[in-house]
């Protein structure tokens, strides 16, 4: 007999015989508390391998830092993570290179920790529930710049009056520890104070700026949610403009006059008119503010760092690459990628919007001529023989990913006529604003929304090595 019908029973008793005592069915056994766990160390990416924790899931980052640009230490920092255990947690990591760590605390209680490389292991003095936790890490040291073979040098750079923060793919965590992968976005908080005279440019906002004695502090408020990679601390002499665009979002530029001199106004004006283009061909600009950063880094590239790109003075001076940047705020910073080997998703998008800024102004052939002149070089072996979908960490920033990655697009285009493509541009942004997606995801969309078996298509452009010739 069940429960519910032996309770009824005695129920119906109680009330024969005139018994005024409630009576109720036996509580159900309790749930055996889970076990804590340590989490994982990694996500799996074989891109950036070890990189990312499992276990929990980042909410916020809270950074306090000192800036010194040429003092020992260069950083004196505080990162409070804010974060959800998805397990009970008996020990977690941090990705964190480099640097001194001085104290952690979890949930304002000493914790244990050491260092293995590229991560930081932390032991709370107790175990952790499933739930939200807080976990505050001060350090300090000058962050090491990344040298890498394959990718180039990236990273905390020092600039001719101050630094200069570019981090993609893998290097957000020479200078703050955290979960450093797209999968686990988070909002982010910066108080960066930097001796006087010296402007301190981060993500997001500014929402305060305070001067005292020989070092003025900025706080900065990023309230969408960004992947690690696109974190920016950018510290120099910089002249600054901000207002709105012509269609009203909030924009914030900043050049170093010592590499484009007379450039502060051309700059803010052309990256006023790309967000507001790209507003209404992609849908709404995912963000709370645009703008972007012109500095004297010894780099060799533009980085989509989220509401503020960054460049170089020989880039900013060219509007194409300011619209690849700024069309990177919806493909690559509101939506990410899930692996750093879907980064076509990023580059091939930017790739094309470059292009359809050329047509646009009249500077560039159409996307279609584009397509051609590439697809005429039929010995490219950069081009043809890697796969874009699959590219390697060596082909990360080739020419398949974004030249043959934006040659996909055009081809999708072809196939699908214009009013399905570009409503397949703007369902992926809406449908995955502020997540993470996948290739996979995006042929299935573009099927759903062409209702068109496109499969061979993305197979040979995306997979597949050699030249297509049919699709």
């Amino acid at each position: 007999m069940s429960a519910r019908r032996i309770a009824a029973s005695v129920l119906l008793l109680a009330t024969l015989t005139g018994c005024s005592e409630s009576v109720r069915a036996p509580a159900a056994a309790p749930r055996p508390a889970e076990r804590p766990v340590a989490g994982a160390a990694g996500l799996g990416d074989p891109v950036v391998p070890g990189d990312g924790n499992g276990g929990y899931d980042v909410q916020h980052y809270d950074l306090d830092l000192r800036v010194t640009p040429r003092g020992r230490p260069s950083l004196a920092a505080t990162a409070t993570i804010t974060a959800d255990a998805t397990q009970a947690l008996s020990r977690f990591d941090l990705d964190l290179t480099g640097l001194t760590v001085s104290k952690v605390t979890v949930d304002g209680a000493p914790a244990a920790y050491s260092r293995v490389p590229d991560k930081l292991v932390v032991t709370p003095a107790r175990p952790i529930a499933r739930g939200r936790f807080t976990v505050a890490v001060v350090y300090s040291g000058t962050p090491a710049a990344v040298d890498d073979r394959q990718l180039g040098r990236y990273g905390w750079i020092r600039t001719g009056d101050g630094t200069f923060v570019g981090a993609e793919p893998d290097a957000a965590h020479t200078w703050f520890p955290g979960n450093d992968h797209p999968q686990d976005k988070a909002t982010f908080g910066f108080r960066v104070t930097v001796p006087k005279g010296l402007t301190a440019v981060a993500n997001g906002q500014l929402t305060g700026t305070a001067a005292s004695g020989r070092t003025t502090t900025y706080t900065w408020r990023a309230r969408d949610p960004m992947a690690t990679y696109l974190a920016m601390v950018d510290v120099g002499r910089f002249k600054v403009r901000s207002g709105r665009t012509p269609g009203g979002i909030p924009i914030y530029v900043a050049v170093d006059p010592a590499v484009d001199p007379a450039g502060l106004n051309s700059f803010y004006d052309t990256t006023a008119k790309v967000t507001d283009a790209w507003a209404k061909l992609f849908g709404p600009y995912p963000f709370e503010s645009t703008g972007g950063v012109v500095d004297d880094a010894p780099v060799q590239f533009a980085l989509e760092t989220q509401t503020k790109p960054e460049y170089v003075a020989s880039m900013a001076a060219v509007p194409t690459v300011i619209a690849h940047e700024l069309s990177h705020q919806w493909f690559g910073d509101s939506v990410s990628v899930h692996q750093w080997g879907d980064i076509w998703l990023n580059e091939g998008f930017a790739t094309y919007a470059e292009w359809l800024w050329g047509e646009r102004e009249g500077s560039g052939d159409t996307p279609q001529r584009e397509f051609d002149g590439r697809y005429a070089q039929q010995h490219s072996a950069d081009l043809w023989n890697i796969a874009p979908a699959a590219p390697g960490r060596s082909a990360l920033f080739g020419r398949s990913v974004y030249e043959r990655g934006a040659m996909t697009l055009q081809a999708l285009r072809r196939k699908v006529g214009d009013q399905h493509f570009f409503a397949i541009l703007r369902a992926w942004v809406a449908e995955h604003r502020y997540g993470d997606a996948t290739t996979p995801q995006f042929v299935a969309l573009a099927q759903r929304i062409s209702g068109m078996d496109l499969r061979h298509l993305f197979q040979v452009w995306l997979y597949d090595r050699g030249r297509p010739v049919n699709w």
